[in-house]
Formats: structure tokens, sequence, C-alpha cells
């Protein structure tokens, strides 16, 4: 019999060759025939552009075209599939997608923080070209958590999605408990071994981790992208006596995202929170991230793996061009953008128990003054403990009963009064998990 005549090739063009690129760039060299033979035809690059031409990168590009400007590579004719790891919500990887849609291109992208500020419109503008924009490295490096979510859990009604989705935040925070070090110790520790963004505050202001969240709960609850109603909170005012006196009552502190549709609208909420020490949560250590996904008929699953690096975000990048190569054609954000609902924003007020530090001053009747401040705001204390004092003031740490935020805030602006508080208190959210 004759052989069969070989399928035309799916033609990449890589815009960005940092860490993730020279990922993807090493897959396709090293795994040509296995790509072949699990697409069904040829994977290939065809050209590649970056800010330096000249930089010594790890692989051989000599074989690919190169384009100084990325719009113009998403412009070529001889590109199928836009593969865009160049960072940034603005400027070039904005007009390059846009270009590449225009040209009739399909989308493969790592960069969150685009799709968490301009998703619904790319997704429409795609969607009416006939295009996909697939973006699976773009949340948790290589847990394949967005397909998880369009197609394994598809049949499902999302109840909550949560996760520890920033592996900075989670390496500064396993570090200090661990070495028993201060914040700004471990801080500029991963600062030395370039664990953090040019800005910092991506990663320890939650907007990173943000960013990713959105994203996932636009998926899950079938509404646009609405980076801009959830709560961010960074890790910067954890302390290591936090993390000390958590631990001697039980729990870890994690930056913890939370998205769940509640009768008020949906809450997103990116924030540190108390976890159970032995849940698998608690357990979660270094730049590792864990997802945690809730449906009406699958219950609760949990999806851990590396969060970034060259490997697993190229697997992630690889993942999405072989699915273009196969044919397999989504909605950008799992159905239809045009039928995504706009949220209505809640603010997290969900009931839970609640971590609180205080400082009291060494003066009678000073538990019972804070007692009674708490009681007149509606919570009830589960657990108490006093650490030894000096001369002035001594911490004592509050497990509180299920109560809301709005309660824990306004007991914290009643304590000024009593006259027996010092410092700032410090309230933290214990979640279920």
């Amino acid at each position: 019999m004759p052989t069969p005549p070989r399928a035309a090739a799916l033609r990449l063009g890589i815009a960005g060759l940092g860490t993730v690129g020279i990922g993807v760039v090493k897959i396709v060299q090293r795994h040509a025939t296995l790509l072949e033979s699990r697409c069904g035809r040829p994977v290939e690059i065809v050209a590649v552009s970056a800010r330096d031409r000249t930089k010594n990168r790890d692989a051989d590009l000599s074989g690919y075209a190169w384009e100084d400007d990325p719009v113009a590579l998403a412009r070529r004719g001889d590109v199928d599939v836009f593969v865009e790891l160049m960072g940034g919500h603005e400027g070039a990887a904005k007009a390059a997608l846009e270009a590449a849609i225009a040209g009739g291109k399909d989308v493969v992208t790592a960069n969150k923080a685009l799709l968490a500020h301009h998703g619904q419109a790319l997704a429409e503008a795609a969607e009416a070209a006939g295009r996909v924009i697939r973006f699976e490295a773009a949340v948790a490096g290589g847990i394949p958590v967005i397909k998880t979510l369009t197609e394994g859990l598809a049949g499902n009604a999302m109840r909550r999605v949560m996760g520890v989705m920033n592996g900075t935040c989670n390496y500064i925070l396993t570090r200090m408990d661990s070495a028993g070090l201060p914040y700004d110790a471990v801080f500029e520790e991963a600062r030395q071994l370039g664990y953090l963004e040019a800005d910092p505050n991506l990663d320890v202001g939650g907007i990173d981790a943000g960013h990713k969240l959105s994203l996932l709960a636009a998926i899950a609850f079938g509404t646009r992208v609405s980076f801009d109603a959830v709560e961010l909170e960074g890790i910067g005012r954890i302390s290591i006596d936090d993390i000390r006196r958590a631990g001697d009552m039980g729990y870890k502190i994690k930056l913890l995202g939370v998205a769940q549709m509640t009768g008020r609208g949906l809450e997103q909420r990116m924030t540190p929170c108390l976890v159970p020490a032995d849940s698998p949560l608690g357990q979660l250590q270094g730049g590792t991230n864990m997802v945690v996904l809730e449906g009406d008929s699958v219950g609760q699953i949990v999806l851990r793996g590396p969060g970034a690096g060259e490997g697993p975000t190229a697997s992630a990048v690889m993942s999405d061009v072989i699915e273009i190569a196969r044919g397999c054609r989504l909605p950008t954000f799992g159905q239809p953008a045009a039928s995504l609902a706009d949220p209505i924003p809640a603010r997290a007020n969900s009931p839970a128990p609640y971590y609180l530090r205080l400082e009291l001053i060494d003066k009678p009747g000073a538990l019972a003054k804070v007692a009674t401040v708490l009681g007149e705001a509606g919570i009830s204390i589960s657990r108490m403990r006093q650490y030894g004092h000096d001369d002035a003031s001594a911490p004592v740490l509050i497990v509180t009963h299920k109560t809301t935020r709005d309660a824990v805030d306004h007991a914290i602006s009643c304590l000024p009064a009593t006259g027996v508080v010092a410092g700032e208190p410090v309230a933290i959210r214990i979640e279920a998990v």
C-alpha cells in the first residue's frame, strides 16, 4: 500500500525567548518525532522574536527566521500559531496578540496579566475570527488546571476554587517557618535567588496570584474576568511571631486565593489565611503550587505541582500547542465569550473562624475588656492563649468561632477605646479546606 501523505506541519512563531520561550524551543527540538506521533502532524518553529538578538541563549536558533518586532512576527504568513511569552499587559504583548488574531492566527500565551486585564475583549475578537486563545501556562505553571476546569469538570456546577498560586510567596512563608527567619531576611534571600519579579509587589503583594484567580473564577462561574474586584492583601505584614504562634495552634499561614459564587455575588480574594497544618494546603512546601476545585458532582479534587520554571511552564505551553494541532477548538473561557455574565462583585464576608493577635497592656481586667468588645460585635471565642510578657505588655492569641470579616473589623475598630491594646491587632481568616 502506498504511504499516506504526511500532514502539513503546524508552524509556530514564538515571541519571547526567556526561560519559558527557550524551554518551548527545547521541547520542540527534542521531541519532534514524539510530537508528530501524538498530534498526527509535525510541529515546527518557523520564526522567533525577542528584545536582544545577540544574547547568548541555551538553544540553537539558527534555523528560525528572526523578527525584531513581535507584531511583525504575529503577521507573518508562514505562522499558524502565535506563541506569546513576553509578559506585560499593555504595549508589545497586547499589540502582537491583537495582530495575530486579526491575521487569522491561533494564540497560545502564558500572560496572565494580559488576560486578567483584557481577556474579554481578546476572547471576543478571537471567537469572532474563528480563532482560539489557549493559556494553560498562565495559571499554576505545570498544573493542568485550565483543562481540568474547561474539560474534565465541564459537567459540574463549580462551588469553590481555592489555592496557593504564587510559588514565591509560598517559598517565603515556608522558609520563614522552617528556618525561623523574619520576613525581611527571607525576602532578600528570595531576591538573591531570582525568585522575585522585577517589581516584587507583583509577587508579595498578591497581584500575580490575583490575576490567576480571576481567570479561574471566570471559567468556573461563567463570568467575565473581573480582576479589579479581587480583594488583594499581600504577605508583608506576616511576622515570624504569627507563623510560630499559628503553628502552636495547629495552623500554617498561606497566601490563599478563594473564589466562590454566593447569593450576594462573586467573592474573589487573594489574602493570607490560616489552614490546618495537616491539610494538603498546610503541608505544601517551597515554590510548589496547589489548586483545590470543588464541584457539585465530583466533590473536591486537589491538583499539586510546580508553579513556575522552564520545564513545567514550557510543558503547559506545549499542551496548548498540541491541543490546537489535534484540532481541538474551545472558547477561551470554556463557553462563548458573549455568553459570559457580568459578575456582581461581593466582598468576602462568608462566615469563618478568625485568628486574632493582640498585644495587651499589662493592666487589671485587660482580657475582660477585650472579651466584652468581641462579644458586643457578636464574636465568640473558641480558644485563647497568652504568652510570656515583658514589663509593659503581653501577646495574646484568640481563635474565634465562625464570624464575618465585617464583625472582626468592627471589633478591631473599637479596641483602642479600651486602653488595653498596644499596636495594631492582626486578624487572619481561617479557611476550611
